[in-house]
């Protein structure tokens, strides 16, 4: 219970600043190169810490390392709390990046650890849809804050603090499923070794998570933009929807895929999502909200689907020991995935508008697909076990 709470609650701190970038902008002077490269810097910590620290809790516990990543998801919020210039800003999405980089390996091999023999999938299905769930929270409740509670810009981020202070008392009382064991330092030396069934499943895999995580960061990075320039809104919880409704379905998606074998998932999942991608960027270009909203909740479902079945295909087979690991590339994999492209995309925003920088995303999602269609499905795992 303590480890679930806690990753969605870092994830929804990590998402708490979105709905404030267009008060950003628009009181303080940033533009939009600033506010893609604050997302970079989210990205870029949660990298680092995936690559330094991504073993570390199958050496010294789950335990430490989460109170560590609750701990940096505070410094984080403490930091944005006073936001007047680009730097600070860059600074406290970094912190917030290294507590999601921490987060996703701790605590998602903690809920992997503990999840039940049966369904088998459950503990992939908390991996893939906990960061999308905390990070819809986040920005749905920090939208409507900006919109009804006064002084929203320092109101969103104590409350944000004070959860996390309840998840570190939870995560203390937690029962550790690692027992403490030499080599916690050497453990910090980046090492991209992989079991070898998690390395045969690994380039379609990697494919997936690049192809979707791509487009979340960009949905990060311009959400607000679009509701505001695109859908003719000034309200930052219909900012925040426009990041939820990608984030959100991945719940139902990751359920989905528990129902069907992983190879088929990851597959078909992949597909519809570059063609629901394809029909929000359509629904941009028309400037219609309700179908822009419909697509992007059909395109975050079919990622639900996607990363689960990915995930699946990577984990399934493999020992306690190896799991934080093999979870730790995946995220980083992840992450460099929406890293790059976001700041790309920051430095081009001068130059291309926000509707032709979407259509980038639109090709990427096909190409992306028709690679995994591509590869072949004996690299791949079993079937998930039901």
């Amino acid at each position: 219970m303590g480890c679930s709470v806690s990753l969605f609650a870092v994830y929804a701190a990590a998402a708490s600043p979105l709905p404030l970038y267009d008060l950003y902008r628009m009181e303080d002077g940033f533009n939009y190169d600033h506010l893609a490269l604050s997302v970079a810097c989210y990205f870029l910590g949660a990298v680092w810490a995936l690559l330094i620290c991504g073993r570390l809790s199958s050496f010294i516990g789950r335990r430490p390392v989460s109170l560590l990543a609750l701990f940096l998801a505070m410094l984080g919020c403490l930091m944005l709390m006073s936001i007047h210039n680009p730097q600070p800003l860059m600074l406290g999405r970094f912190l917030q990046g290294l507590s999601c980089g921490l987060a996703s390996t701790a605590l998602s091999a903690w809920l992997i650890d503990t999840a039940p023999a049966s369904p088998a999938w459950l503990g992939s299905f908390m991996t893939s849809c906990g960061p999308m769930t905390g990070l819809t929270i986040g920005v749905l409740v920090a939208g409507a804050m900006v919109d009804f509670v006064p002084q929203a810009r320092l109101t969103v981020f104590a409350v944000a603090i004070i959860i996390l202070l309840l998840c570190i008392a939870l995560v203390a009382k937690g029962q550790e499923t690692i027992a403490r064991r030499q080599g916690g330092l050497f453990s910090l030396r980046p090492q991209l070794k992989l079991p070898p069934i998690s390395r045969k499943a690994y380039p379609a895999a990697a494919c997936a998570f690049i192809t979707t995580w791509a487009f979340g960061g960009f949905y990060q990075a311009f959400g607000p933009v679009m509701a505001k320039e695109y859908m003719h809104s000034v309200s930052a919880l219909a900012a925040g929807a426009v990041f939820a409704s990608l984030m959100a379905p991945s719940l139902l998606g990751a359920f989905l895929a528990g129902r069907l074998p992983n190879v088929h998932a990851q597959r078909w999942g992949l597909l519809f999502f570059a063609l629901a991608v394809g029909g929000a960027v359509l629904a941009l270009a028309q400037e219609k909200l309700y179908y822009f909203l419909a697509a992007s909740t059909l395109a975050g479902i079919a990622q639900g689907i996607t990363l689960t079945g990915s995930i699946q295909t990577m984990i399934g087979d493999i020992g306690i020991e190896e799991r934080a690991g093999v979870i730790s590339l995946i995220y980083a994999t992840s992450y460099c995935g929406a890293a790059l492209p976001t700041f790309v995309a920051g430095q081009l925003s001068d130059y291309f508008s926000i509707l032709q920088l979407a259509s980038a995303y639109c090709v990427l999602a096909f190409a992306g697909s028709c690679v995994v269609l591509i590869l072949p499905s004996n690299s791949r795992n079993r079937s998930i076990d039901h």
